[in-house]
């Protein structure tokens, strides 16, 4: 009688399949690119702005195709976030926007929970906001994106009550 090692292994290679694809997802950091604000309910207006400039070819539609408003996420950024703000409670209402010079710009903000929102066109201007209700205390990374992938550009950001 001759003796049958039994088969060890893994059916259509799954395992590496998994392996590939969690290394290839991009590792989203927890530090920003540039300066990084925390706030307080009545912070006071001059100290909520930062300044970084655009130039990634990471698709923010990667992060997500559209925000919890069902808003389009567009745009070309740093994989890593370009700034971090942290709201120490929670907040009625805030705006965000981007200052260019009237360049094309777009936003993509990943709050707590996972909540996602994208802001493009400021009314007739063309750089972008996002302005709106219900902001948790918590952690919120914010990408300044292009339509073009690594145009380098200079910005203020800012956030108002």
């Amino acid at each position: 009688m001759k003796y049958r090692r039994p088969r060890i292994g893994f059916p259509g290679g799954w395992i590496i399949a998994i392996l590939t694809i969690i290394t290839a997802t991009p590792v989203i950091a927890d530090t920003s690119n540039f300066a990084s604000l925390s706030l307080s309910p009545g912070f006071e207006a001059d100290k909520a702005t930062v300044t970084g400039f655009t130039g990634g070819s990471y698709s923010l539609s990667a992060i997500s195709n559209r925000d919890r408003d069902r808003n389009v996420c567009i745009g070309f950024a740093d994989p890593n976030p370009d700034h971090i703000i942290t709201l120490e409670k929670d907040f009625s209402r805030l705006k965000i926007l981007v200052n260019s010079g009237g360049a094309d710009t777009t936003l993509l903000i990943q709050g707590p929970d996972n909540v996602i929102r994208c802001g493009d066109d400021t009314g007739k201007r063309k750089d972008a906001s996002v302005e709106g209700d219900n902001w948790k205390a918590g952690t919120y990374k914010i990408w300044v994106g292009r339509f073009n992938s690594g145009v380098k550009l200079n910005y203020t950001l800012t956030v108002q009550p």
